[in-house]
């Protein structure tokens, strides 16, 4: 074989696409568990850095902004580069951002060590481990997609309990390091066990990454190829609307739920996740599966999940707000988490109808950064009218967020969509 050839990829296993599934849930898993621990331990941090509502909500949204702004160069980091170091690095970064979280005293070092650190770690993670899962998994994708997206739901509900009944227990800072050493130790076993996804993609013959061996795609050539899709625009500002509902949601409803209806934290944090997730459950994997039969019959149809998991979303949302029964809040919160999950299944299938193979990780990329940079304003927004107005008012309100969000993917559907589709 001559000196400069490619090294050969070794025999791809046919479990291993779904040990990458199981390997990449873990690992986004702690990503989701991580972000929500602060919300968890919101009043214990309050009350032991003595912080307002607004000065939280401020933590909150540096936080999401920052992710926002990083996640373009994270996507495009996932398309130059080995996407395998790219999740790896991530989950280092944020693991030990949330560890050091823990030994923050003030409002500046929470801020440099939970916004900063641990949001910039979080962006590199959504773009690349999305684009692996493209990589080795076509005509399974959404199913697959809706698999891994179950991993942000049980990271919410069981970091909303577990990190709450610790902060009870040992403290707000025994928490964070909790989470924070199990991701450095995951990212360690993801250092054996992912392949080497260029190699692959090579030997398989598959354009959706650059070879080693050639250059690096020009930014230029990405945006022309992402940003010159109209259907693109329009998902990323429906999903700008998501983001800012679910932000707001995961801040301040376990906030919600203890100072409405007088919940322990660990209730509150427990509840306010736990009936939304159940039902998101159903609603991705069920409609993952379906959108993908459905999906070789009729090409528009991961896209009207989209619509229907926002459209039918919206009511839920106005009700929990505005809701004086804890029973019927359960409810709302259950019907919300089900076509959430139904939006969920498709939200990047969808996408990847439109994007060519090697621009998918920047164009996860630039979607996401729209998302969060819009979704950065809620937690700050939300903690105005906690102090203003009421916080079941501002939930409530978010409902009004995702209506305009499910038009939005209804006018891609009938302007854009037939002409941006490939494949």
């Amino acid at each position: 074989m001559p000196q400069d050839a490619p090294k050969p990829a070794k025999a791809l296993s046919p479990f291993y696409r779904w040990e990458l599934i199981i390997l990449l849930w873990f690992a986004f898993f702690l990503n989701q568990g991580d972000r929500q621990i602060f919300n968890s331990v919101l009043p214990l941090i309050r009350a032991d850095l003595g912080l307002s509502d607004l000065q939280l909500g401020l933590v909150a949204t540096i936080f999401t902004f920052l992710y926002g702004i990083l996640v373009p160069f994270a996507g495009y980091a996932g398309d130059a580069f080995q996407k395998k170091w790219v999740v790896i690095l991530s989950l280092a970064t944020f693991s030990i951002g949330t560890v050091f979280t823990g030994v923050s005293h003030g409002l500046l070092l929470l801020i440099f060590f939970r916004s900063v650190a641990t949001g910039a770690g979080e962006a590199f993670y959504y773009p690349a481990a999305n684009s692996l899962i493209g990589q080795y998994h076509t005509k399974s994708r959404a199913q697959a997609m809706a698999i891994h997206q179950t991993a942000n739901y049980t990271g919410v509900v069981v970091s909303g309990f577990l990190a709450a009944w610790i902060g009870e227990t040992f403290g707000w800072r025994a928490a964070f390091y909790t989470f924070g050493i199990a991701g450095v130790i995951w990212a360690v076993l993801l250092i054996v066990r992912l392949r080497n996804d260029r190699e692959d993609a090579e030997a398989a013959n598959v354009a959706v990454n650059v070879p080693a061996e050639t250059p690096r795609i020009p930014v230029g050539e990405v945006l022309r190829n992402t940003l010159a899709k109209p259907t693109l625009i329009l998902l990323g500002l429906a999903f700008g609307g998501m983001i800012f509902v679910h932000i707001g949601y995961l801040t301040w409803m376990p906030t919600l739920l203890f100072e409405k209806f007088d919940l322990s934290l660990s209730s509150a944090g427990f509840n306010s996740m736990f009936y939304h997730h159940l039902l998101a459950y159903v609603g991705v994997l069920a409609a993952g599966k379906l959108s993908d039969k459905l999906s070789e019959r009729f090409a528009s149809a991961r896209m009207w999940f989209e619509f229907g998991g926002l459209f039918f979303g919206f009511p839920f949302i106005v009700w929990m707000g505005a809701t004086e029964s804890l029973v019927l809040c359960y409810f709302a919160l259950a019907g919300f988490g089900f076509f959430r999950g139904v939006y969920d299944s498709n939200l990047f299938a969808a996408l990847f109808d439109v994007i060519e193979p090697k621009y998918r990780s920047s164009g996860t990329g630039l979607m996401l950064s729209f998302a969060f940079i819009v979704g950065a304003l809620s937690p700050i927004a939300l903690g105005w009218v906690k102090e203003t107005f009421t916080l079941s008012q501002g939930i409530s309100a978010l409902g009004l967020v995702y209506l305009v969000s499910a038009f939005l993917v209804l006018l891609a559907l009938k302007v854009s969509f037939q002409k941006d589709r490939v494949g």
